[in-house]
């Protein structure tokens, strides 16, 4: 069965906020149709959108976060079961490949972060960069937002989290290491399996897991804290690997690990099916079972308090490996707190003048 290369997704769905559907005819497209050719380029293509603000406020009480930020939306990695993707159908493209190669960025972010800082009802409070998408997905590497964006938190000594998957993060070292020195950065590793063939079949465009490996290191070898994610947990494809991969990235250096399991929302569900079933066509029906397994019998869970972790024997299974896999390799290591002691909107050298 033919796929789209470098791609998760192989479908668009449909957008549930779109009544109507156009579709464009042209020559060049008809003539492409009888020749039995796609007219489909697979590019990616990024356009600049002007948001009024950055921080957005975190409503769920699943989240242990009290915001987040995300300089860019949509996200080239192409992880194929990406929560995030149902956010795409706001800005009216779909959460399938629209998701992955019509990327919208925010120029402003930085200089929209500074003023919120600044504000002077704001006060230092959990944000976590890339709640939504990577801050550090490919176009960051010409941009550089993300960057700027932690050259303000740095300035103004406000803490924050960070979730990538992707080895640019270790481009601004020299800012993560001050942060780390003052208790302002907490860097979460996105490693989902030890396998570069899961790898690529999962989020196609992401670092490699040899790279992601490499950068835990280097930040914890420059006392950057560091927390691996193992998110998600998909039956079948990865719980296999719960024991080793905790056991490789604590002798690396990570100071905890966390995890989920995969949840199928949305048009998630319909996009991971058709993936599933073209890229694990001997095994497609045991996969989705046994994740309507940990979900009641769906693929879809919304449920606060269960969504993240599943009900069931197999989710218990689970949970029971990670408590097995911390006790034997993570049992003695601090974890250091963020300090929001230290931020400083620069108000008081303001007052000063007076």
């Amino acid at each position: 069965m033919e796929t789209i290369k470098g791609r998760g997704a192989q479908v668009n769905t449909h957008n549930r906020f779109l009544q109507h559907e156009y579709i464009i005819r042209d020559d060049f497209l008809n003539y492409c149709e009888a020749e039995n050719e796609k007219a489909d380029t697979n590019k990616t293509t990024y356009l600049e959108i002007f948001p009024k603000t950055i921080i957005n406020k975190v409503k769920s009480p699943d989240i242990p976060l009290f915001y987040s930020m995300n300089p860019y939306q949509g996200c080239e990695h192409g992880c194929i079961y990406c929560y995030a993707r149902n956010t795409h159908e706001y800005w009216g493209y779909s959460a399938g490949l629209d998701f992955e190669r019509k990327i919208l960025y925010k120029a402003n972010a930085a200089s929209l972060l500074e003023k919120k800082l600044r504000s002077k009802n704001w006060q230092a409070a959990g944000i976590m960069f890339s709640g939504n998408t990577d801050c550090y997905q490919p176009i960051e590497k010409k941009l550089g937002i993300t960057r700027e964006m932690l050259k303000v938190l740095l300035k103004l000594k406000h803490p924050a989290s960070m979730i990538t998957k992707n080895a640019l993060i270790l481009r601004d070292l020299d800012l993560l290491k001050e942060m780390a020195s003052m208790n302002l950065i907490h860097v979460n590793i996105s490693i989902t399996s030890l396998s570069e063939e899961t790898r690529r079949s999962l989020e196609p465009r992401t670092a490699s897991i040899k790279k992601r490996l490499k950068t835990v290191q280097v930040l914890s070898e420059n006392d950057i804290p560091v927390n691996v994610m193992m998110a998600p947990i998909i039956p079948a494809i990865n719980n296999h690997e719960i024991l080793p991969l905790v056991k490789k990235v604590a002798a690396l250096g990570a100071k905890s690990v966390a995890y989920t399991v995969v949840r199928l929302n949305g048009a998630i569900g319909q996009i991971f099916t058709d993936w599933v079933r073209k890229t694990y066509p001997d095994r497609a029906n045991k996969i989705l079972h046994q994740i309507e397994d940990c979900h009641n019998g769906t693929l879809n869970d919304s449920r606060y308090g269960t969504r993240m972790k599943g009900e069931g024997k197999f989710a218990e299974q689970i949970k029971d490996q990670f408590s097995l896999a911390r006790k034997l390799y993570l049992k003695d290591v601090e974890y250091i707190p963020l300090d929001y002691s230290l931020f400083d909107k620069g108000q008081s050298n303001q007052i000063r003048l007076f």
